[in-house]
This record gives structure tokens, sequence and C-alpha cells, in this order.
């Protein structure tokens, strides 16, 4: 229905507010309360759904603009998904409180954690630098997905290849998810977090000296693989470390800084380009927020590893 860009923006706006509201976050939050032993896994398999949306739909969608206009295939992709949605909601039975399952042992020793004090600091402290590092860290990470296209048209190339580039980087998301995931039952979520990071920073850094078209394929991929894992981690790490009656909104609240670091960053790269002229410039304002972003996780993971040597230093309470 809309007849200006305005309005046409609004409704986008309606889609982030009361779409991805109301499924990515609680879905995330929600299972991770369902699952204990495998739970990284399943939070990865969740959160994996907008990345093969991203590989499946594009092509799809372009293909009905051009037969039957945008406005006929909007309205077909609402039906799928609402439908969809709908019926697979009822068939999970997702009405349904889950359990409150004790936390899992992690690398099969016993953990201790006073989720009262996650990272032994006030809950509010700890979330307000976990919603920092998440909008520092897709801050970053925006900067190749959202600009790759019109990078690649700045360097002679062409839409299409960039295109190509943005696919690769989300099939190869997917792979990222899955196997962080598995890394994420093995060791926690912190310490697949912080390397995750550190590897997103290497590949933005790869997109200063390297520019050709082989190589930024290559780039791609690598950007893909590292990046994939990191906000999974995060709904993670609030499950190891706060309440797990509070997940919910510990989770959203999350969910949410990597959202509106995901906006920021593209808006704040295109500015970039907008007044430097060049989008060597704009990598550089994405890895100097990822710096921001390693130096909290790096700061709650020094936490974690005293908390740990605290109580294995402690005496045994006797019998």
């Amino acid at each position: 229905m809309s007849g200006s860009i305005w309005a046409f923006g609004f409704a986008h706006g309606l889609l982030g507010l009361i779409g991805s509201s109301s499924a990515f976050a609680p879905l995330m939050a929600d299972t991770a309360l369902w699952w204990n032993r495998r739970r990284g896994i399943a939070v990865a398999i969740c959160a994996s759904g907008n990345y093969i949306a991203g590989a499946l739909w594009p092509p799809i969608v372009q293909h009905d603009i051009e037969t039957i206009g945008w406005r006929r295939t909007f309205v077909l992709l609402g039906l799928v998904c609402g439908v969809g949605m709908l019926l697979l909601s009822l068939r999970m039975r997702m009405r349904q409180r889950p359990p409150l399952v004790s936390l899992a042992a992690v690398g099969g020793t016993v953990s201790v954690v006073d989720r009262s004090r996650p990272f032994g600091l006030r809950p509010a402290r700890a979330q307000l630098l976990l919603c920092v590092a998440g909008v520092a860290c897709c801050v970053a990470m925006s900067t190749p997905q959202v600009h790759i296209v019109a990078y690649c048209t700045d360097l002679g190339f062409g839409a299409a290849r960039g295109a190509q580039m943005l696919s690769l980087m989300l099939a190869c998301g997917i792979v990222s998810r899955l196997v962080s995931g598995l890394i994420c039952d093995r060791i926690g979520g912190i310490r697949t977090l912080l390397p995750g990071s550190t590897l997103l920073g290497v590949a933005l850094v790869l997109f200063l000296p390297f520019d050709g078209m082989v190589l930024l394929y290559v780039i791609s991929v690598m950007f893909g693989l590292f990046q994939g894992g990191i906000v999974p981690s995060y709904a993670i790490i609030v499950r190891e470390h706060f309440a797990p009656e509070e997940a919910g909104a510990h989770v959203g609240s999350v969910i949410m800084a990597t959202l509106v670091g995901m906006a920021l960053g593209g808006w704040m790269s295109g500015w970039v380009f907008d007044v430097t002229g060049s989008y060597k410039a704009a990598f550089l304002n994405g890895m100097a927020w990822n710096l921001l972003n390693l130096s909290i996780e790096g700061w709650l993971f020094w936490r974690v590893r005293r908390q740990a040597g605290a109580a294995s230093a402690s005496p045994a309470p006797a019998v």
C-alpha cells in the first residue's frame, strides 16, 4: 500500500519492530531453556534460520519481482512466512513453558557459577557490558554485509558479483553457526565468542590490502566462516551466567543491541564513505568498533578465569 519511500520505510520498520522482535530473540531464549547438554548446537540451529533464508529467498524473490511485480511478491512472501510460522509454532507446542533445567558442566567439569552476580558483577552492569559489546561487534560485522554489493560496484566488478559474495557470506555463516554451537557445548559461550570476534577483526583487516575480485570472493568466504557464530554465542553466555528465569529479558536485550549495531553500522559505513569517498575508511571504522568489542569480551573472559581460579583454590566444605 506504500505510496512513498517514507511509507515503504515505515513498513519495513514495522517488520523489524513486530516481526523480528517476536521471533528471533524469543526463539533463541526459549531454546536455551529447553536444552541443557546440547544447548549450544540447539541455539545455533535456530539462529541459522535467517542465514538459510538469506541463501534461499533472494533468487526466488528476484524472479517473482521480475514476473509479477514487487507488491504481489511481498504479499505472497507474507502469506507463506506467516502461515508457515503459525503452523510450525502450533506443531512445536511453543505455548508450553520450558523447564528450568540445571546448568550443564562445560568440558566435563563441574562449573561453579553464581548467576546472581554474572561475571562477579551486578546483573545490570553485566547486561550493559554485553549490550555494548553486541553493538560494537555488529557495527564491525555490518560493514561488509551491508556494503559488499556497493563496494564491488565501486571497484567496477558490478552489483551481481557483490550479490554473489553476499550469498557466500551468508551460506558460510550457516556452517560457522553450527560449528560454533558445537564448540560452545564443549568450552562455553565466552570462550567461543572471544576467538570468533578476533577472527572477525582479521577478516576486516584483509579487506584493506586486497581488492581483487578473486581475493574478495575468498575473503567473503572467510568472513562468513568467522562471524556466523558470534550472535548465538551471546544467548549461550546469558544462559550460562544469568538466572534462567530472567533469560528471556536478558537475551532479548542483548539481541536487540546486536540488531541496533547492525543498523548503526550499515548507516555509519555509508556515512564514512560519503565523507571520505573510500570504503577503506569504512573498514577501518569497523575495525575500531571491533577492538572495543574485543576489549569488553577479553575483560569478561579474564573475570571468568579469575572466578574459576578462586573457586578451585577455595577449600572443600566439610562433610
